[in-house]
């Protein structure tokens, strides 16, 4: 366990390098801890892959503390004694989720790209890709962009030197070790093998974001024709 500043108002607390579950459980139990036993001051937490952004009122922090230190150095003792004596288990509510995605033509420029790239036809690229189960690690980049782990190494890719400068909300892609879909139109570095016709963020809803954190999640196949039928859902399955 790591400590770094993140300006004068926020701590980053980090658990390791590599994107795994052992990894990503240990920031989820801080997460919960935090939630459960915030410190007087304390604003919000973000949690990603391998780390977790303690976000805190510098005043409120050093006042309550007596002003006898930096509220950096008051913050990052609580999380070392919350981390040392909280015990309770993380659970989570597993859920499953399916994406329908229409691969390639308009809607997956890149999905002959990526084949050539890898040896594959279009077909193995498109079976290797939806057969995977997929965790959620977190929401990132774009309100509601989910990063997913598990993508098999048969996919990895390198992102496009040159980023388009426009993507269209829904489009799947494929950037390294990485898959993930833009729920909004932007700029975007991605090799882009699909698109979901599914919406995936809006914001007047109660809960903005159609995927969340700690889900498990797989693409299904889908003709234009049920892509066009499906266009602007809010759920599916």
């Amino acid at each position: 366990m790591k400590f770094s500043a993140l300006g004068d108002q926020a701590i980053i607390v980090t658990f390791g390098e590599e994107i795994k579950m052992g990894i990503y459980e240990k920031v989820q139990r801080l997460f919960k801890a935090l939630q459960q036993h915030p410190f007087a001051g304390m604003i919000e937490c973000v949690p990603s892959f391998t780390s977790l952004a303690v976000y805190y009122n510098v005043y409120e922090v050093w006042k309550r503390n007596e002003r006898s230190e930096r509220s950096y150095d008051y913050v990052r003792q609580y999380i070392k004694e919350l981390c040392d004596s909280y015990k309770e288990e993380v659970k989570h509510d597993v859920k499953h989720i399916s994406i329908p995605v229409c691969y390639g033509g308009e809607y997956g420029p890149d999905l002959e790209e990526v084949a050539h790239y890898h040896g594959l036809q279009v077909e193995d690229v498109i079976r290797i890709h939806s057969e995977t189960t997929y965790f959620v690690y977190m929401l990132g980049f774009t309100p509601g962009f989910p990063y997913l782990g598990g993508l098999s190494k048969e996919l990895e890719t390198p992102r496009k030197e040159t980023p388009r400068l426009q993507i269209s909300p829904g489009s799947v892609g494929i950037g390294g070790n990485q898959t993930g879909i833009y729920p909004l139109e932007t700029p975007g570095g991605w090799n882009i093998i699909g698109r979901t016709p599914i919406t995936l963020f809006n914001p007047k809803e109660e809960i903005p974001t159609y995927i969340q954190s700690g889900m498990y999640l797989r693409f299904i196949p889908i003709t234009k024709e049920e892509y066009v039928s499906l266009e602007g859902a809010k759920e599916w399955m």
